[in-house]
């Protein structure tokens, strides 16, 4: 996924959504310790910003140098470029070494890793018996039925430009392995459902269009899935590109503990 992401640095930092402070306040209570955790795929530092309210150092990685660049600083999270030319053994010690983390996260980008090496690593920076790997995403939103059938029949055009990794996000996971421990937050196959609650302009949504790889990806082919003709009929019926109305993001999350 390197460079994948670099195009759309700056609308993914505006039209992302945050997560729910809960979330975190969930998982914490899984690890005995609190001092290192781990936010792999960070980019603009969502996940890491709200990890570090649980644990005294959040390293966060990416390998993103431009989504890197636009991450929020803050006192408790180290932000480090992880290029895929690094070995698993230099990865590790980047990130502090065998057994060394307490809460490993991957939010909205578990689909593009290659998860046998990954799992691997995880594994092997975790804290036996007690760290926690969770992952989540999220999958369409809603936000009133008209609204939400004229969003479906843009999304549509959008399929054949997704790459073939996201049709595990559209599965919410379902479709992935995750060989880790049940700890009642979702598990192989029985994602825990949630919801991202959020006040957005049209404006805002359509940044979030904007952002999805397949429309970068349509882009570089020659076809602009978003022509002003398509944003004015999304437009017309949110009702105007600055009313502000409540939609769910459709969210979902797999955790658990290393297996002994």
């Amino acid at each position: 996924m390197a460079g994948l992401f670099d195009k759309q640095a700056h609308d993914y930092l505006a039209a992302r959504p945050t997560y729910p402070p809960h979330w975190f306040s969930l998982l914490a209570p899984h690890t005995s310790s609190h001092s290192r955790a781990w936010d792999i795929a960070t980019g603009n530092g969502q996940a890491a910003i709200a990890v570090a309210e649980h644990y005294q150092q959040v390293i966060a990685t990416d390998v993103s140098q431009a989504q890197l660049k636009l991450a929020k600083p803050h006192p408790r999270v180290r932000y480090l470029h992880t290029p895929l030319s690094l070995s698993d053994d230099e990865l590790v010690q980047l990130i502090g070494g065998e057994n060394s983390v307490d809460l490993v996260t991957v939010a909205q980008a578990l689909h593009w890793f290659h998860l046998p090496r990954l799992y691997s690593v995880v594994n092997r920076v975790l804290r036996k018996p007690n760290g926690v790997f969770a992952v989540w995403g999220y999958n369409g939103l809603t936000v009133t039925p008209e609204i939400d059938a004229a969003f479906k029949r843009f999304h549509d055009t959008t399929i054949p430009y997704w790459k073939e990794n996201v049709k595990h996000l559209f599965a919410d996971y379902r479709t992935l392995a995750f060989p880790f421990q049940d700890i009642g937050l979702g598990s192989e196959g029985r994602p825990l459902k949630l919801a991202i609650p959020k006040q957005r302009s049209f404006e805002e949504i359509l940044g979030l269009f904007r952002s999805w790889t397949a429309v970068v990806t349509a882009k570089e082919r020659g076809v602009d899935l978003l022509p002003e003709s398509v944003i004015e009929q999304l437009e017309n019926v949110w009702g105007g590109p600055k009313v502000a109305r409540p939609v769910v993001y459709k969210a979902f999350m797999l955790a658990g503990k290393p297996h002994s």
